[in-house]
């Protein structure tokens, strides 16, 4: 299917955390298929050589910078593309804080070689021993962030009767995967709750709001977070995954390009992950 024909062709696609990793890969398949897109993140040099990318397909695309955890920024940053196209047809809400550092690599390969190598039965740790600042960190961007946003994308898309949304979770959010990041579990299942609701809710206005909840993704930082593990956590790691591999950007991103055009489904949670959760 040419990306003239393709059913997004001409639609207007906000998505947030574009500059890099799953967010980039899904901007430019959408791009690719005639979307008009709208690219926003904080990393504006990312955005910058996004942009250069996306006018490969043509210089009707915008990259603008905005941080979706600043409700004032968001609704300017919606007044502005309504200003320029007129309005929005499609919002990717996946923007969101992940546990890349040190201190997260530590928790994680704790958990990891705790569920695939025989030792005694024990608590981790990771709950009692984690501060209030580190809790509410992630709830801003990963949880105030996409409300904020659908919050802006139903005032255009209720009245013309006309939208869909895609709130990107996680196996977090629906699994104990990310024990060792029970501060991520949790914002990524309050994504899919409140995408659960607000799918029931809107859906009489022929606007269809779904998730998709990736396992690992094959994204720069997790290569780099594979090799920081080494071949021992590397191999810990794989049997938990009973397709042995991570999917990669474009497996997802065709998942979401999926999810903008035309079905049946609402509120509901998709969920690629090589079999990580049944």
């Amino acid at each position: 299917m040419s990306s003239s024909t393709h059913p997004i062709a001409g639609k207007v696609a906000i998505v947030t955390g574009a500059a890099g990793g799953l967010g980039r890969a899904i901007a430019l398949n959408y791009a690719a298929h005639g979307a008009t897109v709208v690219a926003c993140d904080v990393n504006e040099s990312g955005l910058t050589q996004l942009a250069t990318e996306l006018n490969t397909h043509g210089d009707k695309h915008l990259c603008v910078p905005c941080n979706v955890a600043d409700s004032h920024g968001v609704a300017a940053l919606f007044d502005h593309v309504c200003h320029v196209f007129g309005t929005v047809h499609i919002l990717v809400n996946n923007a969101a804080l992940v546990p890349s550092r040190p201190e997260d690599d530590v928790r994680r390969n704790r958990h990891y070689t705790y569920i695939t190598t025989p030792q005694p039965r024990q608590s981790l740790r990771f709950t009692s021993q984690m501060s209030d600042g580190e809790w509410l960190r992630w709830w801003d961007v990963n949880v105030h962030g996409v409300f904020y946003c659908t919050r802006e994308a139903l005032k255009r898309m209720e009245p013309q009767r006309e939208g869909k949304i895609i709130n990107v979770a996680s196996i977090a959010g629906i699994s104990s995967m990310s024990a060792h990041s029970p501060h991520y579990s949790a914002t990524k299942g309050a994504v899919i709750a409140f995408t659960k609701a607000v799918a029931a809710e809107v859906a009489g206005a022929n606007v269809f709001v779904n998730a998709m909840a990736p396992g690992g993704v094959q994204t720069p930082d997790f290569d780099a977070l594979l090799a920081r593990m080494g071949e021992e956590k590397c191999n810990q790691f794989w049997q938990v995954i009973p397709a042995g591999r991570l999917g990669t950007m474009q497996e997802y991103a065709d998942t979401a390009l999926f999810l903008a055009g035309p079905h049946y489904l609402v509120g509901q949670v998709i969920s690629p992950n090589g079999g990580a959760v049944i």
